[in-house]
């Protein structure tokens, strides 16, 4: 595939999301298509219906900033699908421009070849220190292909797949897509799977030559169908900052905020921070915080009679609380 082949599939895929009544076109008699024709398009954008065909259909080149910029209010797009229908746009003007395809690059590619594409896995001293230093809330260094390279010891004990992964080797977005706890960790799963797909198809635009982001894509899409069918609905999303629910097996239900901060000059690497908006999600995150900590050596207690409250500062084993055992919250 090439960049003029998604600029004009990211165009149809727009337009047919706009109704007539949001464009204010009267509607005479039936429609054959589901949104915009494309002469409503050209006409409402001020350019003429040649053109606008050929941009749809990967013939013309090096749209101006103006026709973007119509085609952007048209289409009624937000501010991270202007900026992806400016880098498609951007790319188109450059022939051999080759994009990560809709999983079609190699059918034939396993996991293993996948791994083979992983970028340097070198993480600065610095940021593993800062990492260290936040380890009151969970945070990860993410690359634009979602792998993981470092994470501090609360972000393992949120995500179980990072506990038992070595450096780069858990990819977030193969983590919802095809293990099979990602749907009971996640209590709103299709949200987190969406807005997974929707910035591998974002970085996708922003990153065309990266092969490890490719070679996510090819995999998810030739082992996930769900996968396969939202990335070619044309779905583009940032991760910037949002809240995201949490079922873990040993804490119960809880939600948490997070920000992705970008770090420049680190290969478009972004560390993810998650934070907790309330009372539930505290308590939560301080029971994990006290399973990752280290042990520290004290002298010993008399045992608890059952239903005795325990002392704050008395180490709480993985599994119980400070009243007895958790049990896992019950499927919603």
């Amino acid at each position: 595939m090439k960049a003029a082949n998604e600029l004009g599939s990211f165009l149809r895929s727009r337009r047919s999301r706009v109704s007539p009544a949001e464009a204010r076109i009267p509607v005479l008699g039936r429609r054959r298509v589901t949104g915009l024709r494309r002469e409503e398009v050209a006409d409402l954008a001020g350019v003429s219906l040649v053109y606008y065909t050929r941009l749809e259909q990967g013939r013309a080149h090096n749209p101006s900033e103006a026709v973007l910029d119509a085609l952007a209010r048209v289409l009624r797009l937000d501010t991270t699908e202007r900026a992806h229908l400016y880098d498609l746009a951007h790319r188109a003007g450059h022939r051999n421009a080759a994009v990560p395809p809709g999983g079609l690059r190699d059918e034939h590619r396993d996991s293993a070849d996948a791994e083979s594409e992983l970028p340097h896995m070198a993480v600065r001293e610095e940021l593993h220190r800062l990492l260290a230093v936040v380890g009151a809330v969970p945070a990860y260094v993410l690359t634009p292909a979602m792998d993981v390279l470092a994470a501090n010891d609360l972000a393992r004990a949120l995500v179980g797949g990072l506990g038992g992964a070595p450096a780069g080797r858990l990819n977030l977005a193969r983590h919802v897509f095809l293990d099979p706890t990602a749907q009971d960790l996640y209590p709103r799963w299709e949200d987190v799977a969406r807005q997974t797909v929707g910035f591998l198809r974002f970085s996708a635009g922003r990153r065309p030559a990266d092969a490890r982001l490719a070679g996510v894509v090819a995999e998810l899409s030739r082992r996930s169908p769900r996968f396969r069918g939202w990335w070619a609905a044309q779905e583009v999303r940032e991760k910037t900052h949002g809240t995201k629910s949490f079922r873990h097996p040993l804490v119960g239900g809880f939600d948490l905020a997070y920000e992705t901060l970008l770090l420049p000059g680190d290969e478009g690497r972004s560390l993810v921070v998650f934070t907790a908006p309330d009372a539930a999600a505290e308590a939560a995150l301080r029971l994990l915080g006290s399973w990752t900590a280290p042990t520290a050596p004290h002298a010993p207690t008399a045992p608890h009679a059952p239903g005795t409250p325990v002392a704050p500062d008395t180490p709480v084993a993985p599994g119980t609380s400070a009243t007895g055992p958790l049990t896992a919250a019950p499927r919603s």
